[in-house]
């Protein structure tokens, strides 16, 4: 870019939230109203290599946080889930690390907070063991200490067994009809432990449920 004195700011026509920066009477590049005023742009202002080198970071660093507002507009993402969108889109990492700050700052983005929701959300739609939800967030970029803070919330997370016992029960009439007691235990069995609950939580539910679906009692199963 010449250097140069900015001779003038003006709005783009199709972008109001856009400055056209025009240098010795020419355009030179537009930039954000934010860019604007980090980099203490104003009509007289000198720029030379490093000024504008310190628009260009401020500008990638605005780009990059304006995108990673755009995915949030869905839903609340992991520090982790945003540092990779905004890689696959070629923002450098310094542009990255200021749009992340920037975020923090404003509160839009938190890893507990979001380890919360994503728990939150999946009790509520999709009901699984610590297990698997442990797994999930490890995959969103949560670091173990955070997620076992999460997971071991009984306000939040509740019990175990008793949410083990929800999942079994909605899927009862789908391996209800199993030949006999071992492959009821090993088809229902398999089920809750792919959403993640371990054998020590599954074994008591396959016990009273078989006996629920076969009128029968725990001690009639084992004598």
């Amino acid at each position: 870019m010449p250097a140069g004195t900015i001779t003038s700011l003006r709005a783009q026509l199709n972008d109001p939230e856009r400055v056209n920066v025009f240098v010795n009477g020419e355009f030179a590049l537009g930039v954000s109203l934010t860019t604007i005023t980090r980099a203490g742009l104003h009509v007289g202002k000198v720029l030379g290599e490093a000024e504008y080198a310190q628009l260009e970071q401020i500008e990638s660093g605005d780009k990059a946080f304006q995108a990673a507002l755009r995915f949030l507009e869905a839903r609340p993402r992991s520090v982790a889930e945003i540092r990779t969108r905004l890689g696959r889109k070629d923002f450098a990492p310094e542009a990255i690390d200021s749009a992340l700050d920037r975020l923090a700052q404003l509160g839009l983005v938190d890893d507990a907070a979001f380890a919360r929701f994503w728990v939150e959300n999946r009790l509520a739609c999709r009901p699984r063991g610590a297990n698997a939800l442990r797994d999930e967030l490890r995959r969103k970029g949560i670091d173990s200490e955070t997620a076992g803070a999460v997971l071991t919330d009984q306000a939040l997370a509740g019990d175990e067994a008793e949410r083990a016992l929800v999942v079994a029960r909605g899927a009862l009439r789908k391996y209800a009809d199993s030949a006999d007691r071992q492959a009821f235990t090993r088809r229902m069995g398999g089920y809750l432990q792919r959403r993640g609950f371990t054998f020590d939580v599954i074994r008591p539910i396959i016990d009273q449920l078989w006996a629920e679906a076969h009128g029968t009692t725990s001690d009639e199963e084992t004598s």
